[in-house]
């Protein structure tokens, strides 16, 4: 039975090269995250009369209500109104990440990342 001369894929140098990308990729992906996580994304509903501020861990930093949409005789077009914007705005921070991080992975999907 005959030998393949340096291994399977080139042996311990690319292995060692493949560790070194995966940790460079690992060090970006963390930049990234942490880059991502320090922007603040704005979004609206209502026309303009819900304001949201959420930062990139998904916390929302301020929330603003025109004084019209405040109607006491209709609660609930406001309770639909702000629900739409925080779902929204959750959506454009976890588009934002996914966005970023696809860029570093190529498109590969990496279940767990982020």
């Amino acid at each position: 039975m005959a030998k393949y001369k340096g291994g399977f894929g080139g042996g311990m140098n690319n292995m060692n090269n493949m560790l070194r990308q995966a940790q460079k990729l690992q060090q970006q992906m963390e930049e990234t995250q942490k880059e991502v996580s320090e922007k603040e994304f704005e979004v609206t509903s209502g026309g303009g009369a819900v304001k949201m501020v959420i930062n990139g861990k998904r916390e929302f930093v301020k929330i603003e209500l025109d004084k019209e949409i405040v109607d006491p005789e209709d609660i609930e077009m406001l309770q639909d109104t702000i629900l739409t914007a925080v779902n929204e705005a959750i959506r454009t921070a976890d588009k934002e990440m996914n966005d970023a991080m696809s860029k570093l992975t190529g498109g590969m999907n990496m279940p767990g990342i982020f």
